[in-house]
């Protein structure tokens, strides 16, 4: 199995509809994905269904290690795309603590993934590369970094990628997938001119070709708790995350055996 983390150094970038989307684009090829809301916020459970803070989750995980990971698999309507949500347990909810305090724990979850025969784990991580987000980075064999295509946002990316190489002490396998344009808007002069500067900033293969548009379908599909390409007028904007998941594809092998490309 092979884990990819989404993450991210600010809020607000689009982090949670890129997870959601992307892993549903992987379902729909066959891919038997799995959806982990390792946010303490809930952003993906909110979207995909109005239960989730009742369900248990990751962060129960976290707390009792002991709990069958089938408890917090929720099964959707795509035979294989699941979703674990972010859970109950209050006393992980910060996502403060020491680096390494739930490395552990974060590692035998994603075990107990693998173990039940999902071929890619997707984890939705609160932005910030600290307490359980860090774990998470630090367990996983891969990070995919949204970026706001805006002048303020861009200029932090350098800052992300100085923290992720801090992170491959911990793990030496983790490789950043690379940086992923989101919010860009076509029409607005200053959101392609941010988009350009990020791609001449960093190296041309760390920044993907695929970039995500500012779309209101991505806001009718979360108020409806589906991906966006279940919308009826979805097809345009499912086709930017098939794109992705092709280049992704390219990059690495799903079944946890990189590609020469992936490094």
């Amino acid at each position: 199995m092979t884990s990819l983390v989404v993450s991210s150094q600010k809020g607000g970038v689009g982090k949670t509809t890129l997870s959601i989307n992307l892993a549903h684009a992987f379902a729909r090829a066959g891919v038997r994905t799995l959806l982990v809301d390792a946010d303490p916020q809930g952003s993906v459970g909110l979207s995909l269904t109005r239960q989730s803070r009742l369900l248990a989750g990751f962060y129960d995980f976290l707390a009792d290690p002991g709990i069958p990971l089938d408890r917090l698999v929720v099964p959707t309507r795509l035979e294989t795309f699941s979703l674990v949500a972010s859970g109950q347990a209050s006393d992980y909810e910060s996502g403060g603590g020491v680096a390494g305090s739930y490395l552990a724990r974060v590692r035998a979850f994603l075990r107990a993934a693998a173990a039940r025969g999902f071929d890619l784990c997707i984890l939705d991580t609160a932005a910030g590369l600290f307490g359980v987000t860090g774990d998470v980075i630090a367990s996983s064999d891969a990070v995919l970094i949204p970026q706001q295509a805006e002048p303020l946002g861009i200029r932090s990316v350098p800052k992300l990628l100085e923290g992720l190489n801090r992170l491959r002490v911990m793990n030496p396998r983790l490789s950043v997938l690379g940086v992923v344009l989101t919010m860009v808007q076509q029409e607005l002069a200053e959101s392609l001119e941010a988009a350009h500067a990020l791609r001449q900033l960093l190296p041309q293969d760390l920044v993907l070709q695929t970039a995500v548009p500012r779309d209101a379908l991505f806001v009718r599909a979360s108020a409806r708790g589906l991906p966006v390409g279940v919308l009826e007028d979805g097809g345009g904007a499912q086709a930017v995350f098939d794109a992705m998941r092709a280049e992704i594809e390219a990059k690495f092998d799903i079944q946890g055996n990189r590609s020469p490309a992936f490094g």
